[in-house]
C-alpha cells in the first residue's frame, strides 16, 4: 500500500498568518497572541491591563473559546471593540479564523489588537496568527515544572506574565528555580511577576506593552 505524505501541514494557515501580519503592518497595529492554560488568569490579566490602558492605547480584543461568549462579554464591560470567536471543540485558533474576525474591525482606528487563545499550553503555540508577539501566562498555582514540561510557548514567546503572585507564599512553587528553567529555555524572554487580582505589577508589563505599541509604526 502506498502512503501518500501531504507536506506543508500548516502551510495554508501559514500563508492566511502572513495575510493577516500584512494586515496589521499597513495600519499600523501591533497584535499579541495571549496563552496559557484554562483558569491561568488570562481573561483577567486583560482586564486588568485594559484598565490601565485606557486613555493610553486604542485597543481591541479577539477572544478565543470553545463554545461560550463568556469571556468576551466580560471584556466588553470596558468599552473596548471585542469578537468572539468559538471553535466549536477545537483546541486553539487559527489564522482563517482570525482574519474572519479582522474584518469586523475598523483597524485604521487602533494601536493594539489583542488575541486571547483558547485555554491550552501546546496547540495554540503551533499556529501562527499572524502576531507580532506571542505573550505566555502562567499561573504558579500550576507549578514551577510546566516550561520544561511544554518548552515551545516559552521558547516562542517574548514575554511570560507569571500571575498570582499573591498567594505564592500557599504554594510550594520554587520561583528562583521557575525563572531560571524560562531562562534556560528563552535567554531572551521578559519575565513579568504579577497578581491580576490586586494589580500587582500589572503597570510594568502594561509599560512594557506600550513600549511594543510605540515602536509600530503608524
Amino acid at each position: 500500500m502506498e502512503i501518500k505524505v501531504n507536506t506543508g501541514i500548516l502551510s495554508a494557515n501559514e500563508q492566511k498568518a502572513v495575510e493577516n501580519r500584512k494586515l496589521f503592518k499597513e495600519n499600523g497595529v501591533f497584535a499579541i497572541n495571549l496563552m496559557g492554560s484554562p483558569g491561568a488568569g488570562k481573561t483577567t490579566v486583560l482586564e486588568k491591563t485594559i484598565d490601565y490602558l485606557s486613555g493610553k492605547v486604542r485597543l481591541a480584543v479577539i477572544e478565543g473559546d470553545i463554545y461560550t461568549s463568556k469571556d468576551a462579554r466580560r471584556i466588553e464591560k470596558y468599552g473596548v471593540p471585542v469578537e468572539q470567536i468559538n471553535t466549536g471543540g477545537a483546541c486553539h485558533l487559527d489564522a482563517k479564523m482570525v482574519s474572519g474576525a479582522l474584518s469586523k474591525f475598523d483597524l485604521t482606528g487602533l494601536d493594539l489588537m489583542v488575541i486571547e487563545n483558547v485555554g491550552n499550553l501546546v496547540c495554540p503555540v503551533e499556529f501562527d496568527l499572524g502576531e507580532d508577539q506571542k505573550i505566555a501566562v502562567l499561573s504558579i498555582t500550576e507549578g514551577d515544572d510546566k516550561p520544561m514540561k511544554y518548552p515551545l510557548l516559552f521558547r516562542e514567546s517574548g514575554a511570560v506574565i507569571l500571575n498570582k503572585m499573591d498567594i505564592l507564599d500557599f504554594t510550594d512553587v520554587d520561583l528562583e528555580g521557575l525563572r531560571k528553567d524560562i531562562h534556560i529555555i528563552n535567554p531572551d524572554i521578559k519575565i513579568f511577576e504579577v497578581s491580576a487580582r490586586t494589580g500587582q505589577g500589572i503597570d510594568q508589563w502594561a509599560e512594557w506593552l506600550t513600549d511594543r505599541v510605540k515602536d509600530t509604526v503608524k
